[in-house]
């Protein structure tokens, strides 16, 4: 059962890099109907801190995709709001007053190795990228000089402690990260000076009062970076629901760069957005079978309990029952 809580401040930040598609939007109406059950407020924030992968149309278009699906934002890049700017690509001061506080501490140090090296560095890389830790920091110590003397631009990294930082999730459950094998040390600024996405969000969540993250588990390895961060920079941290991916019929995840299943080309095809957000709702456990619902139609009943903690896969008769609604 949901209880009310007029103090909750919920967000939904969406990356303007193209369409968003079906899986985002169904992260975004579970934001949405976690602020609207509540009775508190939605902050619709853009994370265009990768310049050169924003695409400007998508900044509002990306808000206009979310306004036909039914989903309305209390605060906004076009509505204003008292935590403003809302977009990332405006808040730069904040992010570096964040770390000058952090580096008024001494946690800061620069990192002069290529990607390359810190994979070739690491004896067991974690996924994507390996974990910054004693190895790389050696291998840095040893060229730092020589680097800095060449005129080479570092990279920024946070020196984290031992320890370890855990949280319970709304829907993943209980979480545990260990320091030093989990997490390592964070990046903070990149070489390109772009500031890096882990403190650009923690400083914004903290500064705009977000009491609730929602978005999906592919970012749950995030947390515990920012949880680091929260704790370095004495804020405190917002309640974290990691809500599982939803898949294509192949079983793979959707993504912008392949174009899968776009709120912009469903429109364009004609599809009623209703029939989109009822799919959404039945795949989240909220309806039991897709029929067409406009989000406020969902709010009354919402209860986060009835959302499926798996992942969802997209059938051929899911997409043949939005097919329909071109039709």
């Amino acid at each position: 059962m949901t209880v009310p809580d007029p103090a909750y401040r919920g967000r939904y930040a969406p990356s303007p890099t193209g369409d968003l598609h079906l899986g985002n939007a169904r992260t975004a109406l579970l934001a949405w109907l976690r602020a609207r059950r509540q009775g508190g407020r939605l902050v619709l924030r853009v994370d265009d801190l990768d310049g050169p992968r924003t695409v400007e149309a998508a900044v509002h278009g990306n808000l206009e995709e979310l306004a036909w699906l039914g989903l309305d934002w209390d605060e906004g890049p076009d509505v204003g709001g008292p935590h403003g700017p809302y977009r990332q690509s405006q808040r730069g001061p904040r992010y570096a007053a964040a770390l000058a506080e952090l580096e008024r501490q001494g946690l800061v140090f620069a990192c002069y190795l290529s990607r390359r090296e810190l994979h070739d560095v690491a004896s067991a890389p974690h996924g994507a990228t390996p974990v910054y830790g004693a190895a790389q920091r050696r291998a840095n110590e040893r060229v730092a000089a020589a680097r800095r003397g060449a005129g080479k631009v570092p990279s920024l990294r946070v020196r984290a402690g031992p320890g370890v930082l855990a949280f319970d999730d709304l829907v993943a459950g209980p979480q545990r990260f260990e320091v030093g094998v989990d997490l390592g040390d964070v990046i903070v600024r990149r070489a390109d000076g772009l500031w890096a996405y882990q403190l650009a969000t923690v400083v914004d969540d903290a500064a705009m009062g977000i009491t609730e993250v929602v978005r999906g588990d592919d970012l749950l390895p995030s947390t515990g970076s920012q949880l680091l961060l929260y704790r370095a920079l004495g804020l405190d941290a917002p309640a974290f629901l990691h809500l599982p991916l939803l898949l294509d019929e192949s079983g793979e995840r959707l993504a912008k760069r392949r174009g899968s299943l776009t709120l912009r080309g469903l429109r364009a095809a004609g599809v009623a957005p209703e029939r989109v957000v009822g799919l959404l709702a039945h795949g989240l456990g909220l309806l039991p079978e897709p029929r067409p619902v406009a989000p406020r139609e969902l709010v009354a009943d919402f209860d986060l309990a009835a959302v499926r903690p798996g992942p969802v896969r997209l059938t051929a008769a899911d997409l043949d029952e939005l097919r329909a609604g071109g039709r």
